[in-house]
């Protein structure tokens, strides 16, 4: 069985969509899949021209393709009509803007051509993940919306199923209609952790010193992106919220690299807190787990609904750490409310801040929200579980 796994991002790039399409490819390729990843090529002008690079990765294959024209994430892949129609299985992972068009619009024209000419189209099996809806301002704004009203729902009919990282989103988001309407092509499969790479441990001595930071220091954390195309992570909501605590015996840990990493240096500088806010830049996959062992607390204060879930949420959990998120539909699935976390307001850094400082004043409150959260994640968020539930699917399609 041949499977075709399509993602705007891959790593060495950091971001959700990117990670979960790996983790997806690591587990069907264990189980004796054959599994190629396609993926734009988001390298200089002049390295592009050398061609389109193909490598191999831990039992599958890489196929960077090179964009015709790129916009941030976006890259129009046309070429990818010659290399999938070899495959029983393309499972794309949306929103991919300049490669969902061309699946979409390729197997249409297949199945026109088949009715035109009277004869069976064999197409592959097409699987969407559906990682987020995509909110935008300006120009891009209304380009978005456009796509929203008059293209997305067309590419999602045509999958033979669609996944979705929790029905409370697929409720609440762009595509609500389409589930009500579509609701037996519809399946719940979460995002994953690996649970043996993110788990409780000490804190790193070593990490620490470099940080100056005291073992008496009350440390939160932050991960993810700091460029525009995450502007929806909230850090300035966070950077103010540490503002009000006014606690030098904080510690805010940011975690992450991108365009816009100077301007929130310069937003804790205007604040005052630079004393209390540590930017660390990129950490490695091998170090990334230590940083969770590391805070006392985690925090996610997203501002709208392009955070669909928060594969940041399961891994700070996964290793035994209380978590604070924003109450936004598919997050609040992940955090349950009084039991291994918060949910505050959207946007309310007053909000987050009393909850904050209650978590802080409650050690034991503290604990048992980590061990609450660790459990959790062992018996729904593992990624062996996610793997099986894929396995399922492939084998049913």
């Amino acid at each position: 069985m041949r499977i075709a796994e399509v993602s705007s991002t891959f790593p060495p790039y950091r971001g959700g969509i990117g990670n979960v399409c790996l983790e997806n490819t690591k587990e069907l390729s264990t189980r004796g899949y054959e599994v190629t990843v396609f993926t734009p090529s988001y390298e200089n002008f002049w390295q592009r021209l050398r061609g389109q690079k193909k490598s191999e990765h831990q039992g599958f294959r890489v196929k960077r393709l090179v964009p015709i024209f790129r916009y941030g994430n976006a890259g129009f892949l046309p070429q990818l009509v010659k290399y999938l129609k070899s495959y029983n299985i393309i499972h794309l992972h949306y929103p991919f803007f300049g490669g969902a068009e061309v699946i979409y619009f390729w197997f249409r024209f297949k199945k026109i051509y088949s009715r035109y000419k009277k004869k069976r189209c064999l197409l592959p099996r097409l699987i969407i993940t559906y990682h987020m809806d995509v909110v935008g301002n300006g120009p891009l704004g209304l380009f978005f919306r456009w796509h929203t009203k008059y293209l997305m729902p067309k590419i999602i009919k045509e999958a033979d199923k669609i996944i979705v990282s929790s029905f409370d989103y697929a409720r609440e988001s762009n595509i609500k209609k389409l589930f009500i309407d579509y609701q037996d092509k519809f399946l719940e499969i979460p995002n994953g952790v690996d649970i043996k790479k993110f788990q409780p441990r000490e804190k790193s001595q070593k990490l620490l010193k470099k940080h100056s930071l005291w073992n008496d220091n009350k440390i939160i954390l932050f991960v993810g992106g700091l460029d525009k195309a995450h502007y929806f992570k909230g850090i300035d909501y966070l950077l103010r919220t540490i503002k009000i605590l006014q606690d030098f015996s904080i510690k805010l840990l940011i975690v992450g690299e991108g365009d816009m990493k100077k301007e929130y240096i310069e937003t804790a500088k205007n604040l005052d807190i630079k004393n209390q806010v540590i930017f660390t830049g990129f950490v490695s996959d091998e170090d990334l787990p230590k940083y969770y062992n590391l805070a006392d607390l985690f925090v996610l204060p997203s501002i709208d609904k392009s955070e669909a879930f928060g594969v940041v949420l399961i891994e700070a959990m996964a290793s035994g750490k209380p978590v604070i998120a924003s109450n936004l539909a598919g997050v609040r699935s992940v955090v349950d409310e009084n039991k291994n976390g918060f949910l505050i307001d959207p946007k309310n850094e007053g909000h987050l801040a009393e909850r904050i400082k209650y978590i802080f004043d409650s050690p034991l409150l503290l604990m048992a929200f980590g061990r609450a959260g660790r459990k959790k994640v062992e018996e729904k968020y593992s990624w062996e579980i996610i793997g099986n539930k894929l396995d399922n699917l492939i084998k049913e399609l």
